[in-house]
C-alpha cells in the first residue's frame, strides 16, 4: 500500500486550474466503477465496504464460538439474529404471516374506537403514527432529559414529492402507487382493497406534507423549542387523552413537553376527528407493512427496491442478502459488535495520534476566532470558551451498552424478534425522562464510517472505522493527514459555530451568546455562501439549495481553514514529496476524501433530502474561497477555479 499521494487517483489530463475535483479524483473515479447495487460510490463507500466485510467476518465466526449456543449470551443474540436474516428459505415460506398478529391488533383497536390506546401502542416502538414522541436533552437545560413531541415521517421522505408537480415527482408518485398496491396485495388484500388503501394513504400524506416544516425551517432550532405544561398540552391539542397516553407508554407524571412543530400538531388536532375509521386503518396498515419490507419475503424487499432503490436512487440491482442481514445486528447490538471490531481493527497508536491532532486543531480554531475582524471581543471570548469546553470522543466509548434486556429467539420469526427489540429500545428511551443526560453515551457505533458534532452536548465524535485510509494513514505525511482527517475534524468542530450550532452555548443550551452586531455580520457572510451554492446547477434545470446546505458548507470551509493552519503551525520541515509541494499534498488529500460517482436519480434525491452538498461542490466551490489554494496551484484570473479576492468569503 502506498502511504502518500497515489498518482493513479489523479487525472493529469485535467488542468487543476480548470476543475480541481476532476484533476484530484478523476483517476480514482475511472478505476473504481460504481457497483450496480449503489446509487453513489466514493471513498467513503470503499471504507464502509471494508468495514462491512470486517464485521461480516467477525459475526460469521461467532457460529463456531461455544457461547453462541448459550441462550441469553450476546454472542448467541448476534449470531442468531444474523442467521434469521440469512434464512432465505424460511423468510419466503413465511411470506407476510409474521405481520398478521400486528395488523389484527390494529383492526381490533380501531373497532374499539380508542384512538389514544391505539396510538400509544404503536408509539411503543411499532410506528410513529400521526406524530412522534421521544426523550432527549432539554434545549434550555442540556443536562436534563425531557419529552419531545413532533412530526412523523412520510412514505417518500420529503414533503416536496407530494407538493411539487414536475416530471420527476410524477414518475416517483406513480412508482409509489405501484409499491403501495403491491405490498398490500402481498399481505392478502385484493386489488379493490389495495386501490382503496392507496387512495387513502396518498390523500392523507398529501395533507400531512402541506403542514410539515420545510427543510429550511427544520434547520432553525428556535422553531423546534416550544415548551408546554401538561395542562396547556391537553387544552390546545385535545385529540388524545394525554394522561392515558403517557401512562400506556410507561411515562410517569411528566410536567412538561417540548413541541418541536406546533403548527403541525395543531393541524393533527383538527385533522384526526375528521378521518373515518377506514382511513385511519388503511394508513396505519400500510405504514406497518412498509416498515417491515426488509424483514419479510423477497417479494416485499423486491417491491421496496423497485421504488426506493431503482426509481428514487437509480440503483441497478439489490444489495446482496448478507449486507441487509448484517445491518440489523450491526445496528441493534451496535456497541457489542463495535467491541469486537475495536479489539481487532483499531490500534492504540491511531487513537494517540488522533488525540494530538485534535488538540492541534483546537489551538488552530482558537487562533482563528481570536483573529476574526468581524466579531467583537466579547463574543470572541464566549466562542473561545465554548471551544475550550468542547468534548472529544475518539474510537470507542469508555463503557459499552448493556443489551441484556433484548431477547433473540430463533424459534420466532425474524420480524417478531426485531419488533420486540424495537419495543425495548423505545422503552429504554422513555425511561430516560427527567433523568440527567448521560454525557458519556455515544450516538454512533465504533464501526461507523462517519463523524458527528452534537450541539446539545457540545461534543465531537470520531468512531474507530473512519480513522483509516484515505481519511487517516499513520504512515502518510502530515500534509495528507491534515488535509484528510484533519479537515474532517475541523469540519465537526466548526459545526459548533455554524448557523445552527452557534445558537447553543458552551454547555449545549439553546441560548444566544452573540452581540447583535456580530450576528448581523455573520448573517452577511453566510448569505454570500448561500448564493455561491445556489448558483451551482447540479443537473440541467436544478440548482443546489445553498440555505438547506449552509451548515455543512460553513463546516467544510471552516474545516479546511482550521486544518491548514494547524498543519502550517507544525514545527517540522515542509518539503516537496513525489513532485508535490506541502500545500498541494494538503489539498489533494482533502479532495481524495470526496472522490466518487453518483447517479442522476441520486443527485435529485440528495438535493431534496441531504443537507450536505454534492462531493464535487464540497471541493470546487469551497476551495474557491481559500487563498492558499490559489497559491498552491498558481490559479489566476481567467482560470475556471478562480474567484476574485473580494468575492471570497471566510467565516471561521
Amino acid at each position: 500500500m502506498k502511504h502518500g499521494i497515489d498518482k493513479n487517483n489523479l487525472d493529469i489530463k485535467i488542468d487543476p486550474r480548470k476543475n480541481f475535483y476532476e484533476y484530484a479524483c478523476g483517476g480514482w473515479i475511472k478505476k473504481n466503477p460504481m457497483p450496480d447495487d449503489f446509487s453513489s460510490y466514493g471513498a467513503f463507500d470503499v471504507l464502509r465496504e471494508k468495514s462491512r466485510k470486517q464485521i461480516k467476518e467477525l459475526i460469521t465466526n461467532l457460529s463456531s464460538d461455544p457461547l453462541s449456543k448459550v441462550k441469553g449470551n450476546i454472542t448467541q443474540k448476534i449470531n442468531d439474529l444474523y442467521n434469521l436474516g440469512m434464512d432465505e428459505k424460511r423468510l419466503n415460506e413465511e411470506g407476510a404471516s409474521p405481520l398478521y398478529a400486528t395488523l389484527s391488533k390494529v383492526k381490533e383497536k380501531i373497532k374499539d374506537n380508542d384512538l389514544t390506546s391505539l396510538i400509544a401502542w404503536l408509539h411503543l416502538g411499532l410506528d410513529a403514527s400521526f406524530f412522534s414522541s421521544g426523550v432527549g436533552p432539554d434545549p434550555a437545560d442540556s443536562n436534563l432529559n425531557m419529552l419531545h413531541i413532533g412530526e412523523t415521517g412520510l412514505g417518500l421522505g420529503d414533503r416536496d414529492y407530494y407538493l411539487e408537480d414536475n416530471e420527476t415527482n410524477r414518475k416517483i408518485l406513480k412508482a409509489y402507487e405501484t409499491y403501495v398496491k403491491r405490498i398490500t396485495e402481498l399481505t392478502g388484500f385484493n386489488k379493490e382493497e389495495s386501490q382503496r388503501i392507496w387512495n387513502n394513504v396518498i390523500s392523507l400524506e398529501r395533507k400531512l406534507a402541506e403542514h410539515k416544516k420545510t427543510r429550511e425551517q427544520r434547520r432553525n432550532p428556535l422553531l423546534s423549542h416550544n415548551v408546554y405544561d401538561i395542562e396547556r398540552l391537553k387544552e390546545e391539542f385535545n385529540f388524545l387523552d394525554w394522561e392515558r397516553y403517557f401512562k400506556e407508554l410507561g411515562i410517569v407524571n411528566p410536567d412538561r413537553v417540548n413541541i418541536t412543530s406546533v403548527d403541525y400538531l395543531k393541524y393533527i388536532t383538527e385533522l384526526l376527528p375528521t378521518l373515518t375509521k377506514e382511513e385511519i386503518e388503511d394508513y396505519l396498515i400500510f405504514s406497518l407493512i412498509s416498515n417491515s419490507t426488509g424483514l419479510l419475503s423477497d417479494d416485499f424487499s423486491d417491491a421496496d427496491f423497485e421504488l426506493y432503490g431503482k426509481v428514487m436512487s437509480g440503483q441497478k440491482e439489490k444489495k446482496p442478502r448478507w449486507k441487509k442481514a448484517l445491518a440489523i445486528p450491526d445496528s441493534m447490538f451496535g456497541e457489542a459488535v463495535g467491541e469486537l471490531y475495536v479489539k481487532k481493527y483499531f490500534p492504540a497508536e491511531n487513537k494517540d495520534y488522533m488525540l494530538i491532532l485534535v488538540e492541534n486543531l483546537k489551538k488552530s480554531l482558537d487562533k482563528h476566532i481570536s483573529n476574526l475582524t468581524w466579531m467583537s471581543d466579547e463574543t470572541k471570548s464566549k466562542a473561545r470558551e465554548k471551544l475550550k469546553h468542547m468534548t472529544v470522543k475518539i474510537g470507542y466509548p469508555d463503557k459499552w451498552k448493556d443489551y441484556s434486556g433484548i431477547e433473540i429467539n430463533p424459534e420466532k420469526s425474524y420480524h417478531e424478534n426485531v419488533q420486540k427489540a424495537s419495543i425495548w429500545y423505545t422503552k429504554d428511551n422513555y425511561n430516560k425522562l427527567n433523568k440527567p443526560v448521560d454525557k458519556k453515551e455515544w450516538h454512533m457505533t465504533p464501526q461507523t464510517v462517519n463523524a458527528y458534532y452534537s450541539p446539545v452536548n457540545n461534543e465531537i465524535c470520531f468512531p474507530a472505522a473512519i480513522l483509516q485510509p484515505p481519511f487517516f494513514d499513520i504512515e502518510a505525511d502530515d500534509a495528507i493527514n491534515y488535509g484528510a482527517i484533519g479537515v474532517v475534524i475541523g469540519h465537526e468542530m466548526t459545526h459548533g459555530f455554524d448557523d445552527q450550532g452557534r445558537q447553543f452555548d458552551k454547555e449545549g443550551n439553546l441560548e444566544n451568546w452573540w452581540k447583535p452586531e456580530d450576528e448581523e455580520n455573520f448573517k452577511k457572510k453566510t448569505d454570500v455562501l448561500v448564493e455561491q451554492f445556489n448558483a451551482v446547477e447540479v443537473v440541467p434545470g436544478v440548482h443546489a439549495n445553498g440555505l438547506f446546505t449552509l451548515g455543512e458548507n460553513i463546516a467544510d470551509q471552516g474545516g479546511l481553514n482550521i486544518a491548514l493552519t494547524a498543519y502550517l503551525d507544525l514545527k517540522e520541515e515542509k518539503t516537496d514529496i513525489d513532485g508535490f509541494s506541502p500545500l498541494q499534498r494538503f489539498f489533494i488529500g482533502f479532495a481524495n476524501v470526496w472522490a466518487g460517482s453518483i447517479r442522476h436519480e441520486e443527485i435529485l434525491l440528495r438535493t431534496k433530502t441531504d443537507p450536505h452538498s454534492l462531493a464535487k461542490n464540497r471541493v470546487n466551490v469551497t476551495l474557491k474561497n481559500i487563498d492558499s489554494f490559489f497559491e498552491a496551484f498558481n490559479i489566476e484570473k481567467g482560470d475556471e477555479m478562480f474567484r476574485p479576492k473580494e468575492d471570497r468569503i471566510v467565516i471561521w
